[in-house]
């Protein structure tokens, strides 16, 4: 089932699907796991660029020598912009820490805390805008994932759920607490479509929901 909200086509999925990322067992392996980098947009290739500088002390050697070679993206084998790699699976962007899943502030966790994630990979990015030192926070396509979007021949966006085996845990979480896809990612999808239509979304799942 596909529902039209302005120029987007969305698939029930996203409104009936229960989801909720559980980082305490994945780690946040979306960043590292795959052929590919983040499919990304050249508006975001120039934010990337600018902010580079800031996030450069999260990454590894191994990653700034190859954004220093390539760049901070490359066009992959299906002709889409995306993210570079390290050792043909990594974003070059991805850092790791030890964080608490109670604090927002991702660079506050202490060791004395007992609900720590070890080395969880995180988007450097995300990390400097949630520290303040930034004003852009991660593309938008790693925002909305599980959500995958995509630009049809006649002018209209699609929005899919793309599932993966990685994610198995973040569908039992979303289930457990009952919350569903779109909900969880209510943020980036005000982020990516305004306020207004995700408002919409929200009536069209409603009326899924009752029938």
């Amino acid at each position: 089932m596909i529902i039209q909200i302005d120029d987007v086509l969305v698939s029930a999925e996203i409104l009936t699907e229960s989801f909720c990322c559980d980082l305490s067992k994945c780690k946040g392996i979306c960043c590292i796991e795959g052929d590919a980098g983040a499919p990304i947009t050249l508006e975001e290739v120039a934010l990337l660029e600018d902010n580079l500088d800031v996030v450069k002390k999260y990454l590894s050697t191994e990653a700034q020598l190859i954004i220093a070679a390539q760049g901070v993206a490359y066009t992959d084998k299906e002709g889409d912009l995306v993210t570079s790699i390290v050792n043909g699976k990594d974003c070059v962007f991805t850092c790791y820490k030890d964080i608490s899943l109670n604090d927002s502030n991702i660079d506050n966790s202490t060791e004395a805390s007992n609900d720590i994630v070890k080395d969880c990979c995180l988007c450097a990015y995300e990390r400097a805008y949630r520290k303040g030192l930034i004003s852009w926070p991660k593309p938008i396509s790693c925002a909305l994932y599980p959500i995958r979007e995509s630009h049809l021949s006649n002018g209209m966006t699609a929005l899919v759920y793309h599932r993966w085996e990685v994610c198995k845990d973040a569908i039992k979480k979303g289930k457990e607490l009952s919350l569903p896809l779109y909900k969880f990612l209510k943020d980036p999808l005000i982020r990516r479509f305004g306020p207004e239509w995700y408002e919409a979304l929200c009536t069209a799942a409603k009326e899924i929901t009752t029938q």
